[in-house]
């Protein structure tokens, strides 16, 4: 089952964050990226902390955005950030959202999963794909993905995800979360409490959530697929920049770039199918109110204590620092 949800659960994990999509314009499109920004390298500090308080109390919560993709050849170090942590009484992670199902129902229902994950009728992308949006696939493709063929039968939804994350990779930055081990070490050295926030997606008929899946083939698939192509074709460049600017904490400049993010329209392929939109609902509100009960528990009860948030969700208007500000929280931005 885990392979079925890879997409949605990654998409999870963001998707309190506002998103802005990427139109598939002519004007826009290009044949092959262009990366001039060159990525930096060697430890880093990251952007400076977020700082959240009661205006009834000195307690303080302090918040690092976190940022993805950063690139692959930066080691992060914050002695701000360790200080922080030593001092704090807990840490807390961001939200996931997490499937909730059977290990022997999955085993059992292994081939049903494998044919979800294919087009229907043994149909390629080739067969599938308006001609155009199809060529604008194959140079990507070849670029990325290489002599990957298994791809062209996956359901474009999927391939997508394979795509977008070899794309990543081999433009020297990767979605791997490097801060995390860092801040889990320094939690641990200082016996420091990290409080995981995990939303459960129960997964009650795994034979319903394949065919669910699966109803969801079609034009919103091809459409996700479309919206990741155009966003590899013209935003890779700006990608490394947000990478960059992430790493030597110039927010200023991580602010001004415009972030272009494909994950919202291949949500709605997945919210066609009533039954995942409910899911997906849910997650989604769960994700926001279980982070923010756990952030104003441990401004209650904590003199000091430490967070992660994306980015995104600490500078747009209708993040959840926007939501503890219209609470009545203190919230100073860093330096």
């Amino acid at each position: 089952m885990r392979a079925i949800f890879l997409l949605p659960i990654y998409v999870l994990s963001f998707a309190a964050t506002a998103a802005q999509t990427l139109p598939a314009t002519d004007a826009t499109r290009v044949s092959a990226p262009t990366l001039d920004t060159v990525l930096v390298s060697g430890e880093q500090p990251g952007p400076g902390l977020w700082k959240v308080m009661r205006r009834d109390s000195d307690h303080v919560l302090w918040i690092l955005g976190t940022q993805a993709p950063l690139p692959k050849t930066i080691s992060w170090r914050s002695n701000e950030v360790e200080k922080i942590i030593a001092s704090a009484q807990e840490v807390l992670t961001d939200a996931r959202a997490e499937l909730k199902v059977g290990f022997f129902r999955s085993v059992f229902l292994l081939p049903a999963v494998l044919g979800a994950k294919k087009n229907a009728g043994g149909k390629t992308l080739k067969d599938i794909l308006p001609p155009d949006l199809y060529a604008r696939w194959l140079p990507l493709k070849q670029r990325y993905l290489g002599k990957y063929d298994d791809v062209e039968r996956l359901r474009p939804i999927l391939a997508a995800n394979e795509l977008y994350g070899k794309a990543i990779g081999k433009s020297g930055m990767t979605n791997k979360n490097a801060l995390w081990p860092v801040i889990e070490k320094i939690a641990k050295q200082h016996k420091v409490p990290v409080k995981e926030i995990d939303v459960p997606i129960p997964v009650d008929n795994a034979r319903q959530a394949i065919d669910d899946f699966k109803s969801t083939a079609g034009q919103l698939d091809i459409d996700c697929l479309a919206t990741t192509i155009a966003r590899l074709e013209t935003d890779l460049d700006a990608m490394r920049a947000r990478a960059n600017a992430w790493a030597v904490g110039d927010l200023e400049k991580l602010k001004s770039l415009p972030y272009p993010d494909q994950r919202a329209v291949c949500l709605n392929t997945l919210a066609a199918n009533a039954n995942l939109r409910e899911k997906l609902d849910a997650a989604k509100q769960r994700i926001r109110s279980e982070w923010l009960d756990a952030a104003e528990t441990a401004l209650w009860n904590n003199a000091s204590t430490f967070a992660v948030l994306p980015v995104t969700e600490l500078v747009s208007s209708d993040g959840r620092l926007a939501m503890m500000r219209k609470k009545g929280y203190l919230v100073e931005e860093p330096q």
